[in-house]
């Protein structure tokens, strides 16, 4: 009684007028509904084959369209990014709610809520898991129409992103001298980052750190003119917004005098962040068991609710360690902390040989992409796999030479291979090359096993992209001990952690801002891009007095506002935290035991609930504790 109530109920809510009346629905529910037992597993097995053809398909020619654009075969033509953004499932919804498949499937599937499944999923068969996320699949009915303003607004959003470039040597101070070089070119926030945290040695670090940070509180403000982005032709001083006309000669620039005021941003960054914002709120009404993207991100795709991932969050940033912590890294600098040492780089455990030495020793060893490729089960053999279940799981990868730095693409059906794209370079793959490859070739191990080896294919994968990326940490971490070399420093596990658990401090309080963010939108529906950027301000700084302004010694700093996901992944952030407290609870776990087996065992939950694939991994839930704890025993060792 209670599947058949929750199945009808469910195909009712997304049941409209152009399926049928009354009750044109009432016989499609007597005639399609099947007895549990071996009826309902003849019709699962049935579904479940179908939609490894229909994904396993939409998969593979997706990844083929993509072919120009991901590998190095060839300049790149006009047409290769239409055809590369094509998206062979786009009516694959439409299509099975109009030929009721999706209502078959939801009448004798039905959709079980993250509480359900934390509450039953214990006493669950693997069978009856299966059930569940096949009840997963159809959720919701929105219009290909609203779906492609969606993608729209978030394609529009990805390319004033990608495009967001500042010309670091066009950047100058009140003496008009720059400190960096003329043709670096800095993408926001990642490269503006990275480039703060290179500068933690060297000559004028914390001068190009402060630079750095006037440029991003421009960008959060929208102050920062628009004749500075992605272009070079005036200099800039972001510590007064003054612009100055660009001159190679020295002199003539010390006497420039201030150029027409320049023309601010205006808000361009919070409009695209509303586009989403309103992009979202259309599929709302289509979305009867997921009826806000807050839901939709949180207890769809991420399977975690909003409010428990927020007070994980805030248990952490408020633990005394991150003062003890703070108060190293302050020791360490010699000075007081800056609000953007959020971005502290100096507990990364060193190698002791030079990188130099490193690619050499990589350079002869892979040749090209077919030397690694052949390497592989060699790989896993030295991992711990048994040479038969190694040369299982490589036979169904491949290795692409990549345009870019490299990625893993897995498969969706079991006739198809994995995909490591990596960059190879004419004389050989250099060592940055390699720890990225060894990166993705977790991601493909994961994919490969959690594909084949899993027993039911609706619950093949992992329970979300945290997991996935704990997964390829935990083989990155094994880089050098591929190359066969021994890293003897007797701090690296305490650098380790350290460096982990300020990691996951910064990357949480950018998270909270995210959420909460998303929260303000949703309860005011009608705000304007000023309204927004105002109140993403106010809710960056009140989230900095909170947890960060007694740590760094300093209030109202809107660091926290920078971030680019913000912007064009939309609720993504809360993924990387998670995946770092993952991977640091499963990285103490198999401390001492068989890495190879352990990973296997925990791989074959599958895509259970989040807490759940934990509790068999690990036997606890997601928790920030086992990083804490590591964190104050560092605290004794690192000075």
């Amino acid at each position: 009684k209670d599947k058949i109530e929750k199945g009808v109920t469910q195909a009712a809510a997304l049941w409209t007028d152009k399926d049928g009346d009354d009750k044109v629905f009432e016989n499609f529910c007597y005639d399609n509904y099947v007895k549990p037992g071996a009826e309902q597993k003849a019709l699962f097995d049935r579904i479940s084959v179908n939609l490894e053809v229909l994904f396993g398909h939409f998969n593979k020619v997706s990844l083929d369209l993509k072919v120009p654009l991901h590998l190095d075969i060839g300049d790149l033509l006009s047409v290769d990014d239409a055809f590369g953004s094509y998206e062979p499932s786009a009516h694959f919804s439409d299509d099975f709610f109009q030929n009721k498949i999706a209502f078959t499937v939801i009448l004798n599937f039905p959709f079980y809520t993250l509480k359900e499944k934390e509450a039953l999923g214990a006493k669950w068969t693997r069978q009856e898991w299966a059930y569940a996320k096949l009840g997963d699949v159809f959720t919701s009915r929105t219009p290909q129409d609203v779906l492609q303003k969606s993608a729209d607004a978030l394609t529009a959003s990805e390319t004033y992103i990608s495009e967001y470039n500042i010309y670091m040597g066009s950047l100058v101070n009140d003496k008009m001298v720059s400190p960096f070089p003329a043709n670096l070119k800095l993408i926001s926030h990642w490269g503006l980052r990275d480039e703060l945290k290179s500068n933690y040695a060297g000559k004028d670090g914390l001068t190009k750190q402060m630079m750095i940070y006037e440029v991003m509180k421009k960008i959060i403000t929208q102050e920062i003119p628009t004749e500075v982005i992605n272009k070079q032709n005036y200099l800039w001083n972001p510590s007064t917004n003054k612009l100055y006309q660009s001159s190679k000669d020295k002199k003539v620039n010390e006497k420039l005098k201030n150029l027409a005021q320049g023309t601010p941003e205006k808000n361009v960054r919070y409009q695209n962040l509303l586009g989403n914002y309103k992009a979202a709120v259309a599929i709302d009404k289509y979305n009867p068991l997921f009826p806000t993207n807050i839901q939709r991100k949180f207890n769809g795709e991420m399977q975690m609710t909003q409010e428990s991932v927020e007070q994980l969050f805030v248990n952490f940033v408020s633990s005394p360690t991150v003062k003890k912590v703070a108060e190293l890294i302050s020791k360490r600098l010699k000075r007081k902390l800056q609000p953007f040492d959020i971005w502290y780089d100096g507990f990364k455990a060193r190698s002791t040989i030079s990188e130099d030495s490193l690619t050499k020793i990589v350079k002869t060893k892979y040749k090209d992409k077919i030397s690694f490729e052949k390497d592989l089960s060699n790989i896993l053999v030295k991992l711990g796999f048994s040479k038969e279940k190694a040369d299982y799981i490589c036979s169904k990868i491949t290795v692409d030479a990549a345009r870019g730095s490299g990625h893993a693409w897995g498969a969706d059906m079991k006739t198809e291979k994995a995909h490591l794209r990596t960059k190879v370079g004419k004389d050989g793959m250099d060592y940055k090359g390699f720890n990225i490859a060894v990166h993705e070739f977790g991601h493909n191990v994961e994919q490969t096993i959690t594909l084949y080896d899993i027993d039911y294919y609706l619950l093949k994968s992992v329970p979300n992209t945290s997991f996935t990326e704990a997964i390829a940490f935990l083989f990155q971490q094994k880089d050098l001990e591929l190359l066969g070399i021994q890293d003897k420093d007797s701090l690296k596990k305490y650098m380790f952690a350290l460096d982990n658990f300020w990691a996951t401090y910064e990357i949480m309080g950018v998270s909270l801002l995210d959420m909460n963010v998303w929260k303000w939108m949703y309860e005011h529906p009608n705000a304007t891009a000023d309204e927004l950027k105002e109140a993403v301000i106010t809710i960056s700084k009140e989230i900095w007095n909170k947890y960060y302004a007694d740590v760094f010694g300093v209030k109202d700093e809107p660091i926290l506002a920078i971030y680019s996901h913000m912007i064009d992944s939309p609720l993504y952030l809360s993924a990387y935290p998670i995946g770092h407290l993952i991977d640091f609870q499963i990285e103490k776990y198999i401390e001492g035991k068989p890495f190879a087996s352990e990973i296997q065992r925990m791989l074959l939950s599958g895509s259970i609930s989040p807490q759940m694939w934990m509790k068999n991994a690990v036997g606890k839930e997601i928790s920030g504790q086992a990083l804490i704890d590591a964190t104050e025993e560092a605290l004794k060792h690192v000075k």
